[in-house]
């Protein structure tokens, strides 16, 4: 058995997020909230997948310079919503060069009947595929690699990421099978790489477009109105939140009530995630009123919870030395997992080191 790294796979959560920039509360209430309440039962690799994001054309993640502001304020989100980088790792992927080695031994593993099916390349190349990246292509077989290059027993996944979880297992299995016979002369017995569960948490908080609540808030709407950005200030959030598209009807007693009415379910959604609370519970306190007094408490609500992230955000991102020094040191710490992983990977397949 290779001496750097044990047999047995411990419990171990692998989160990622693109430095995309513009952080919004669905990015906040989707996923950085969640990875909060991970570490308190987890063991957790929280990562900012810089490698991904340029899998875009740069014109979509801005260059250099905005890709590093962008790196830079989503670890300030981070540590700002309380993540612990001492009880947890936090790092930037592109410090950690096994993710690159290891998603090619993976693009040598992963069919192209596997990668064809993926429905978000699809959906971000568009009509124009044959001007897609090949990065872009092999996106989940660089996120598999960031899993399995860590050996993670679990990922919360949302529900656009469900089938790059898929393929992550069926490449895990594959490798598995291929080298069964290195991986057991190696000492790792039946099985390199976990079958890869995903976390559930409870149902994720889908937060939508404040202008449109059939469509996700997202930074690519050219209206800054239908999202709140975390470094919102108090005003901004509350002018946002009273030009919130809403119907004429008052809200439900009921959560079935909210059928066939996606602005008003939304802005429910999004009070009860802030506030820690059911959606049935916010409609029996608030059912049977207009939304002007739901939006006024809505806006209370969401300063008071996202206030303090979005002033400590700015304050880490007014100070890089100190979030490079974070993301060094938890690149450190990623590499000292990581290298042995991919040391016994290049035994396991043959490589000589």
């Amino acid at each position: 058995m290779t001496d750097e790294i044990s047999a047995a796979i411990a419990p171990r959560v692998f989160s990622g997020v693109q430095p995309t920039g513009n952080l919004h509360l669905g990015n906040y209430l989707g996923a950085i909230l969640r990875f909060v309440e991970m570490q308190k039962t987890h063991d957790c690799i929280y990562c900012v997948v810089d490698l991904h994001a340029i899998t875009q054309p740069v014109s979509v993640w801005g260059g250099p310079k905005e890709l590093a502001r962008n790196i830079h304020e989503v670890t300030a989100a981070f540590l700002a919503a309380g993540i612990d980088p001492v009880k947890h790792v936090v790092f930037n992927q592109s410090r950690v060069h096994q993710h690159a080695e290891l998603a090619w031994v993976f693009n040598c593993i992963a069919r192209l009947g596997w990668m064809n099916r993926m429905t978000q390349f699809k959906e971000k190349a568009g009509k124009d595929r044959e001007n897609a990246s090949l990065g872009l292509y092999a996106y989940p077989s660089l996120m598999a690699a960031d899993i399995l290059l860590y050996r993670a027993t679990h990922v919360p996944v949302g529900e656009d990421q469900k089938q790059h979880l898929e393929l992550t297992r069926d490449i895990a299995q594959k490798f598995n099978n291929d080298f069964a016979e290195s991986i057991a002369e190696h000492g790792f017995g039946d099985a390199f790489f976990p079958m890869t569960e995903p976390l559930i948490q409870g149902p994720a908080t889908r937060v939508m477009s404040l202008r449109d609540g059939t469509k996700k808030m997202s930074k690519s709407d050219p209206s800054d109105l239908s999202r709140i950005n975390l470094t919102d200030d108090r005003d901004t959030v509350a002018q946002k939140l009273r030009k919130a598209k809403t119907d004429p009807e008052p809200l439900p007693s009921e959560v079935e009530g909210l059928a066939g009415r996606p602005e008003a379910e939304n802005l429910v959604g999004i009070y009860a995630a802030l506030s820690g609370r059911t959606a049935a519970d916010v409609l029996a306190e608030f059912g049977g009123g207009q939304f002007s007094g739901f939006k006024s408490a809505l806006t209370d609500l969401a300063v008071d919870k996202l206030g303090p992230v979005g002033s400590e955000m700015k304050r880490l991102v007014a100070d890089p030395g100190h979030i490079d020094t974070v993301l060094r040191e938890g690149a450190e710490r990623a590499s000292a997992i990581a290298a042995p992983v991919m040391n016994a990977v290049k035994d396991i397949v043959g490589f000589l080191r």
